[in-house]
């Protein structure tokens, strides 16, 4: 099939309708396009980054029944309750269904009722199922998280691989496979073990801006941790930890401080998992610490933080856990602790994996990206293949560059205790030595008798390991992984000393980091006030609707939308359907009550433009026009004239109704063809001075409005 104009147009309808954006982001409406020509695709998309929307609005233009491969339970139901919220026909089976409600939603499937169907692969790919799909109309498939197909992705799946028969199965039909994160081999890898003939690949720019990026030693990391949810208070985040008994320990720690906190791992039951998981969806859990298997099944739009407690083991992992932040596109903070034990035990980790190699460098990208020096979103761009020049403004690198100092003597000290302990030293062990510390296995070991002992004594443990990983990677220093992690001199380290040749090192960072965007106002101006005063009313309205909807907040509506509302106040219905975010759907669901709330507190204010709002009001109550004019001191011609503001606003009202419907024929009668510049002393005149001016001016602003 051939895409055609209508097509085109179409898809911008349903984006607007169902969706409530007024345009696309970049690169969806060439996917969307694509997808309805007939091709297989695959897209990379950062997470936030709208793949959804991809696969949706195709789903609801073609005939017939969409299905899309999702690996999650919580992650089918989370998207097709948005979906549903936008007065979309989604459904989804899995487990999570009673043998009944699955007996229901196959019906309405084979009923036309349901135009995408969620499903889990092992349950698309069975063949008791296949059978049945077999005699559906099906029209398009999207593969979500398909990564998971690659033993080269971050989260390979053997359940991923059965879909490889879908292109035999389906000939005639486009299969789209979508994906966060994927380097060049994972994408060839995916397009080859899914079949997928004459694909198109669409790469999107990684670049999350609204996304803070900070890197900090990992001492003092609880420390940090606090001062840092103390100044996002009442926010949704994540803390990331590398081991179960880690989440539940920080969990603990946050709960003993009065924040709202849960702890999430594969080793809990899963009723208790999915428990904690719908109380972080819903907000009734503000902090989820957990280990990675927490995140992919999360579709929550308003997190507007992460924390990795541990270095993550490669940055696709780390960039698609971080991109759960921020996907309503307002800003969002991360923060990364790094430390040598966590890249001991991630070393540990992947000793006997088949592919070691290949974990091994991914590791050390994750290193080199945890110690740069330039910009951290420059280096985490570039990786992806993704060129990014400039500095981006909003990481710790840019907002305070680090200063270099003349590292030559401490290099010398380093390296030259090394060659002294003939190579047979970690970096623990190295550190104490330096320092002279007085502890047991040193003195045991006879290491307090050489020279070097203690000629580092005046550099903290902290500033010693941030010192020692620069030289490892300037190349001066290298890591037997397989002789007990001892320090070995480079061949570059051993001209170092022997040449004297001087080096700069970057110098430890001193001050407190500054977390994201926030900056310190001295005094807030009223528009702020009243700003954030009707964002917090929205928000407790919201969760209010949520709660009695039996949905999460941010499906009602995303804190985008919420934002807009407050920056923005619409009052009126066309003004209201200009939201950001605001479908056709939520607008006749919900429009009603968020308007009101926003006209009341325009009144309160007396924003702009209330008094009309306030004339309405008293409308609504059953007040006459003479008595609105007698409350509010207004003269009477005034009350009429917001009659007709708030008619060509589009509130419910019709001002002729307020006028005899024999003075409107008479005034009808009398128009002239066109409006002149005195058309209204002109009807008066040939009315014979009868009608009153009030109602002249309703009629004529009526018949002549455009």
């Amino acid at each position: 099939m051939s895409l055609t104009v209508d097509k085109t147009n179409e898809a911008r309808k349903v984006l607007e309708q169902s969706f409530g954006y007024h345009a696309f982001r970049p690169l969806q409406e060439e996917v969307v396009s694509s997808i309805l020509e007939g091709n297989d695709n695959l897209v990379i998309m950062p997470t936030g980054g709208g793949k959804s929307i991809c696969f949706q609005i195709p789903a609801l233009i073609f005939d017939g029944l969409s299905i899309v491969v999702s690996p999650l339970i919580a992650l089918m139901k989370d998207q097709v309750q948005s979906l549903r919220m936008n007065g979309i026909p989604a459904g989804f089976l899995n487990s999570s269904l009673s043998s009944a409600r699955q007996s229901e939603m196959k019906q309405a499937v084979l009923l036309g009722k349901i135009k995408l169907l969620y499903l889990a692969p092992e349950r698309l790919m069975s063949d008791g199922f296949l059978r049945f799909v077999k005699g559906l109309k099906v029209s398009f498939i999207a593969i979500d998280e398909a990564h998971c197909v690659s033993q080269w992705g971050h989260d390979f799946r053997e359940d991923y691989l059965k879909l490889g028969k879908l292109r035999e199965l389906f000939p005639s039909i486009p299969i789209a496979a979508f994906t966060a994160t994927a380097d060049k081999v994972t994408q060839q890898d995916i397009i080859d073990q899914l079949h997928l003939r004459n694909c198109r690949s669409f790469v999107s720019s990684f670049d999350r801006p609204n996304l803070s990026l900070t890197v900090m030693p990992g001492q003092n990391r609880l420390q940090y941790i606090l001062r840092f949810v103390r100044e996002h208070k009442g926010q949704a985040g994540i803390v990331y930890c590398l081991s179960r008994k880690g989440t539940e320990s920080m969990a603990h720690k946050l709960i003993e401080r009065g924040y709202s906190a849960a702890y999430y791992h594969a080793g809990m039951e899963s009723a208790e998992r999915n428990r904690v998981q719908d109380d972080f969806i819903h907000g009734r859990t503000d902090i989820i610490c957990a280990t990675i298997a927490f995140g992919m099944g999360i579709d929550k739009s308003n997190i507007r933080w992460v924390i990795h407690y541990n270095l993550p083991k490669n940055i696709e992992g780390y960039y698609q856990e971080i991109g759960r932040a921020g996907r309503d596109g307002l800003p969002a903070d991360t923060l990364l602790f790094y430390s040598w034990a966590d890249v001991m035990k991630l070393r540990s980790f992947i000793e006997d994996s088949p592919i070691r190699e290949i974990q091994e460098e991914k590791l050390n990208r994750m290193m080199q990206y945890a110690e740069s020096k330039t910009c951290r979103r420059r280096t985490l761009l570039n990786y992806f293949n993704d060129p990014y020049t400039k500095a981006c403004g909003n990481c710790d690198i840019c907002k305070n560059p680090p200063q270099y100092i003349d590292g030559t003597v401490i290099a010398q000290k380093a390296l030259s205790a090394i060659l002294r302990l003939q190579e047979r030293v970690a970096m623990g062990t190295l550190i104490d030595h330096l320092r002279g510390a007085e502890k047991g296995y040193l003195l045991k070991k006879g290491l307090h008798k050489i020279r070097t002992y203690g000629i580092g004594k005046e550099i903290s443990s902290g500033d010693w390991q941030y010192y020692l990983m620069q030289l490892i990677h300037l190349g001066y220093l290298d890591i037997a992984y397989i002789q007990h992690k001892w320090l070995k001199v480079t061949q570059a380290g051993k001209e170092l000393i022997r040449e004297r040749k001087s080096i700069e090192m970057a110098e430890p960072p001193r001050d407190k980091p500054e977390f994201g965007r926030q900056q310190r106002v001295k005094k807030k101006t009223k528009k702020q006030l009243m700003y954030e005063e009707l964002r917090a009313r929205l928000h407790q309205l919201r969760n209010s609707v949520a709660i009695r909807e039996e949905v999460a907040p941010h499906q009602v509506f995303s804190d985008a939308t919420i934002e807009d509302m407050a920056r923005n106040r619409p009052s009126t219905y066309t003004a209201f359907s200009e939201v950001e975010g605001m479908s056709d759907a939520k607008l006749e669901r919900f429009g009603s009550q968020f308007r009101d709330l926003i006209f009341d507190f325009k009144v309160e204010h007396h924003d702009k433009g209330s008094t009309y709002i306030e004339s309405y009001q008293l409308l609504k109550a059953g007040k006459s026009l003479q008595e609105i004019a007698s409350e509010r001191g207004l003269a009477f011609s005034s009350v009429a004239g917001h009659l007709v503001r708030l008619w060509k606003n589009g509130f419910p009202i019709d001002p002729l109704d307020h006028i005899p419907a024999e003075d409107v024929s008479r005034i009808r009668g009398a128009l002239p063809k066109e409006p002149g510049d005195h058309v209204l002393g002109e009807v008066h005149d040939r009315l014979g001075g009868a009608v009153d001016y009030w109602k002249i001016r309703i009629v004529l602003d009526m018949e002549y409005s455009d």
